[in-house]
């Protein structure tokens, strides 16, 4: 029983705000391309997204039914007279992320549009090759 204090929430509110201007976790893990994948009738749909990527820094390659995404995020510095950056969390550098489908894709009918940060592709299934039938003769 002597261990038992009284809790004030004004102490906890204080406690370390004079000691530090703010205290945030050092160790952010690495940026990874977060994405939705559907299927459909006949095509996949794919949404990722990539915050802060432009178009022409994105790349996406398809061979059978891998997809590979890649991208490369830049680091604008604006630094103003008189100014220190205490922290900055914001991501810069290369993602990339590759998947495997059930199906593979038709290369030649795949799109994709970017727009608000997030990364659209259609990926149309590639029609299934009829076997042939051998004559023996």
């Amino acid at each position: 029983m002597s261990q038992i204090s009284r809790y004030n929430p004004m102490d906890e509110l204080f406690r370390g705000f004079f000691v530090k201007p703010m205290d945030l976790p050092s160790n952010l893990p690495p940026q990874q391309i977060k994405m939705d994948v559907k299927e459909q009738e006949g095509a996949y749909l794919v949404h990722a997204e990539m915050p802060g990527a432009k178009k022409e820094d994105i790349h996406v390659e398809i061979e059978g039914n891998q997809v590979s995404i890649s991208s490369e995020v830049k680091q604008e510095k604006e630094v103003k007279d008189g100014e220190r950056v205490l922290r900055s969390e914001r991501y810069y550098g290369q993602v990339s992320r590759s998947f495997q489908l059930a199906h593979d894709i038709d290369e030649g009918r795949a799109t994709a549009s970017f727009k608000d940060g997030v990364l659209e592709l259609t990926l149309p299934k590639k029609a299934a090759a009829n076997g042939k039938k051998l004559t023996i003769n």
